[in-house]
């Protein structure tokens, strides 16, 4: 450990407020290249986590750090509309042309959850309708429009209960890929909404995840995700995607909208835009944007320069290197190993995925139920092992694995034999603790 790392790593505590200090794992890191994090403790870290989604080329790609520094060298801040810049027109035209439909018109800011506020404004704004209708498990954001729409742990509402013009249905339940029933459920969950709660013609807006992120890496059948827009076609409702997690690939394609088939009026995105920079955008056509007046909604930091620059980097590294064949390739893989581990181990229990976002739950063996502390027992042991996967889930008892879309088949390998030998050791305490 550096002498200052060292000194103040024990201090963490008393610097940082608890609700950013107190997840897993807190590795003290020197460095990250790759699909590795490196400890201060000589260790190398094989990271299935990418930056929770964020590091979708791998950490510290060359191609993105020259970036930063050349764009650095031109300007460090660029207040859009004071000043205009290359990099945010460019960005802007290279996104307009991988985004489905006619999402082409971009407001940028720092973060998802600015993305999601933006997104909030501008359907309420256009529409002239106040309320928004999202789903349960769903998570946009802990700012407090986002918020409003974020059900996916009780505790982040807390205190901070929104403004209640919100309304929640059930998310897709796919069990045994049983499309027909999900839809059905979905269109008696939004007569009920409709019928008793709130009348579409006040609704403003549906927000969505097309894969549910911090909820449990949900994945609905596409033919759900097509009845959503057919619901909102029908009462002239906006549809929000929320592809801040899914967005840049990790899907295997640029978007999940693309992976489904279903394209929204208006996107959210951020986390693997710019490969760590601060940056997200709030996307919609040129045509819905113009009825967002000036003043409606601004910015100074959003579309930063070097943020910009290092998006325009990251989209060529992911045309170059094949990174969206790869997420399809390489998750297609995991899925299949992880579905031969789940019939050796009964701690492992649902297995989803699509792309390189993929979920796996942590269960009792003897009853099934979600087991929370089998979970981090596992992540910690998997730690140990120098692989550093993430949780998630209702019940806090799915492990997330969302490695950097460069990742290897041997890497992968690598991977989920640490895992297995973690799951092994946690079914070994449990026999001994009988």
């Amino acid at each position: 450990m550096s002498r200052k790392l060292k000194e103040l790593f024990p201090q963490m505590s008393n610097l940082l407020a608890p609700s950013m200090a107190k997840d897993h794992p807190n590795l003290p890191v020197v460095k990250e290249e790759g699909c590795y994090y490196y400890g201060e403790d000589g260790k190398e870290y094989l990271d299935f986590t990418s930056g929770i989604a964020v590091t979708n080329v791998g950490h510290r790609h060359p191609k993105v750090v020259q970036a930063i520094k050349d764009g650095a060298d031109q300007l460090t801040h660029g207040p859009s509309g004071v000043i205009m810049y290359e990099s945010i027109l460019e960005l802007s035209k290279r996104l307009g042309e991988r985004l489905p439909g006619k999402l082409d018109c971009f407001f940028y800011g720092n973060s998802g959850a600015e993305a999601i506020e933006g997104a909030l404004k501008l359907a309420r704004h256009v529409t002239g309708r106040p309320y928004a209708v999202s789903f349960t498990g769903g998570f946009h954001g802990r700012s407090m429009g986002a918020l409003s729409v974020s059900t996916s742990k009780s505790k982040y509402r807390k205190f901070q209960q929104p403004n209640g013009l919100t309304y929640q249905i059930p998310y897709a339940e796919p069990k045994d890929g049983a499309e027909a029933q999900c839809i059905e459920q979905l269109e008696a969950d939004f007569e009920r909404l409709f019928d008793h709660q709130v009348t579409p013609d006040e609704v403003a807006c549906v927000i969505v995840e097309p894969v549910l992120g911090e909820g449990g890496y949900v994945v609905p059948p596409a033919g759900w995700l097509k009845k959503v827009r057919e619901i909102c076609d029908e009462h002239s409702i906006l549809l929000i995607f929320d592809e801040v997690q899914t967005g840049f690939g990790r899907t295997g394609e640029w978007f999940a909208a693309q992976t489904f088939g279903v394209t929204p009026d208006i996107m959210a995105i951020a986390k693997g835009i710019a490969s760590g920079m601060p940056l997200s955008a709030t996307v919609a056509s040129k045509e819905l944007m113009a009825e967002w007046p000036l003043g409606s909604h601004a910015t100074t930091f959003g579309g930063n320069p070097i943020a910009c620059s290092a998006a325009l980097a990251t989209l060529d590294v992911i045309e170059e290197e094949d990174l969206l064949d790869n997420a399809r390739s390489q998750g297609a893989y995991a899925i299949e190993k992880l579905y031969e581990l789940k019939q050796k181990y009964s701690s492992i229990g649902g297995v989803r995925g699509v792309g390189l976002m993929i979920g796996f739950d942590i269960v009792d063996p003897e009853t099934g139920e979600p087991d929370s502390e089998g979970m981090m027992n596992i992540l910690n042991l998997a730690l140990e092992k120098g692989v550093l996967f993430y949780l998630g889930g209702k019940y806090a008892n799915v492990i997330r694995m969302i490695p950097p879309l460069i990742v290897t088949r041997n890497q992968i390998d690598q991977g989920l034999q640490a895992l297995e030998e973690a799951v092994i050791a946690h079914e070994k305490e449990l026999v001994m603790n009988k």
